[in-house]
C-alpha cells in the first residue's frame, strides 16, 4: 500500500494513495481481479465506516435501507431521487473523512494510525424516480456524489421491493432507454467507468406487456438488456432462495453471452438458515456472479443487537449497559466503536486543529479526565 501526504492531515500523517482513484475505477479493478465483490447493505455513514474498518470489498446502499433507516417505512417508492442521492453523498463523504480520522489514530492514548482503503459505494436507483429525464437527473446526482455504481430496475412507478407482491413492469423499450440515459450521463460527466447494473423483476411480476411470465420472462428481459450493450452487470431478483431457478437464469443468459457478469441479492427476505444446502458465495461466483450483496444486513444486525440491549436494560437497568461495555472492551479492535471518540475522529480534530492554530484544540487542551476512566 502506497502512503502519501494530504493537506487534510498534519505533517507526518499519511493516507493510501488510492484516496484519489475514482470509486468506479476501484470497483472495476476488484470486479476484474477477484472471484466476486461482496458488499453488505447499510443505511447510514456509520455502517459504511464499519465496513471500511473491517476491510470488506464494497458498501451497498439500497432503497429499502434508506426507507427503513431514514424514513422508518417500507420500500414502495415513498421518497425522491434527491433524498436518496443526498444520503448516498453523505455516505461517500463519511468514508473519506473516516480515512483521515483513522490515519491519525490517537497519539495521546497510544492508538496507532490505521491506513484504510475507501471501499466503493454501490447504490439503488429504484426505477429512476420517473421517466428518462428523471433518470438523467438522478444519474447526475449519483455520479457527482462519488458513487461507483448504481442499479435500476424495470418496474413501473410506484415500484416496490422485489419481495413484495403486486409488481408490474414497464416495457423493455422504455427500460432500455433508461439504461442508455444512465450511460450517456455518466459518459458526459467524464465517468465512462461508472458501473451500471440492470435489474429485472420479471420472475415474480404479475403484470407486464409481454405474454410470458415467470422465469421465461426474466430470461427474455435479461437477454434484451444485455443486447443493448449498456449493463456492466445483470441482476435478476428471485422470489425465493431456491437453487434451480438461479442456476437456470444464469445458464440461459450465458448461452448467448458467455462472458456475462451478474449481481446477486443474497436477500435478507429469505430464511437462508432453513435451506438444506444454501447457495454459497463461491457457487454463485461459478455461475458468473461478480457482485454479491445482502440488502438489509445492517438493519437486521442493528435490530438484533439493539433489541438484546433493550431487553437487558429492561430487566437489569444499569447492569444491562455495563455488560455491553464489558463485551465491547473484551473484544478489543474487533469492536472499533467501543471508543466513540476515536471512531468519530476526536483525536483527528485536535491534531488538525492544533496544526491550523485553532483555539481549544490540541495538546494544550486539558480536560482533566483520567484516561482509564473515559473512552
Amino acid at each position: 500500500m502506497e502512503l502519501v501526504s494530504t493537506p487534510l492531515l498534519p505533517e507526518g500523517f499519511k493516507v493510501p494513495a488510492s484516496r484519489w482513484t475514482r470509486p468506479s475505477e476501484v470497483l472495476r479493478q476488484k470486479l476484474d481481479s477477484q472471484p466476486y465483490v461482496f458488499g453488505p447493505g447499510i443505511f447510514d455513514p456509520h455502517g459504511a465506516q464499519l465496513i471500511m474498518y473491517h476491510g470488506l470489498d464494497a458498501v451497498y446502499f439500497s432503497g429499502y435501507s434508506f426507507a427503513i433507516g431514514h424514513l422508518g417505512t417500507t420500500d414502495m417508492d415513498l421518497y425522491s431521487s434527491v433524498e436518496i442521492a443526498d444520503a448516498a453523498r453523505r455516505i461517500v463523504s463519511g468514508l473519506r473523512k473516516f480515512q483521515l480520522t483513522m490515519a491519525v489514530g490517537d497519539p495521546e492514548k497510544g492508538e496507532a494510525p490505521r491506513h484504510l482503503e475507501i471501499p466503493p459505494v454501490l447504490a439503488d436507483m429504484d426505477v429512476g424516480y420517473g421517466n428518462v429525464f428523471n433518470v438523467q437527473r438522478t444519474t447526475e446526482l449519483y455520479v457527482n456524489a462519488g458513487l461507483a455504481a448504481a442499479h435500476i430496475e424495470d418496474q413501473v412507478m410506484p415500484k416496490r421491493c422485489g419481495h413484495i407482491a403486486g409488481k408490474a413492469l414497464v416495457s423493455a423499450e422504455e427500460y432500455i432507454a433508461k439504461l442508455r440515459m444512465m450511460r450517456a450521463v455518466a459518459d458526459d460527466l467524464g465517468h465512462p467507468d461508472f458501473v451500471i447494473i440492470a435489474r429485472t423483476d420479471g420472475v415474480s411480476a404479475t403484470d407486464a406487456p409481454e405474454s410470458k411470465r415467470g422465469l421465461e420472462l426474466a430470461i427474455e428481459r435479461g437477454l434484451r438488456y444485455l443486447d443493448s450493450g449498456v449493463p456492466d452487470l445483470l441482476w435478476c431478483e428471485f422470489p425465493t432462495a431456491e437453487r434451480a431457478p438461479t442456476e437456470r437464469f444464469h445458464d440461459e443468459i450465458r448461452k448467448r453471452f458467455p462472458e456475462a457478469r451478474f449481481a446477486f441479492n443474497y436477500s435478507s427476505s429469505f430464511k437462508w438458515f432453513n435451506e438444506a444446502q444454501p447457495m454459497t458465495f463461491d457457487e454463485l461466483s461459478q455461475m458468473g456472479v461478480r457482485f454479491i450483496f445482502i440488502t438489509l444486513a445492517a438493519q437486521h444486525a442493528m435490530g438484533q443487537g439493539f433489541s438484546q440491549l433493550l431487553e437487558a436494560l429492561k430487566a437489569g437497568q444499569q447492569d444491562g449497559y455495563i455488560e455491553l461495555q464489558r463485551q465491547e472492551w473484551a473484544e478489543g479492535d474487533r469492536v472499533p466503536t467501543r471508543s466513540h471518540h476515536l471512531f468519530s475522529g476526536v483525536p483527528y480534530h485536535h491534531q488538525m486543529g492544533e496544526h491550523l492554530h485553532v483555539a481549544r484544540f490540541g495538546h494544550d487542551v486539558d480536560e482533566q479526565l483520567e484516561a482509564m476512566k473515559v473512552v
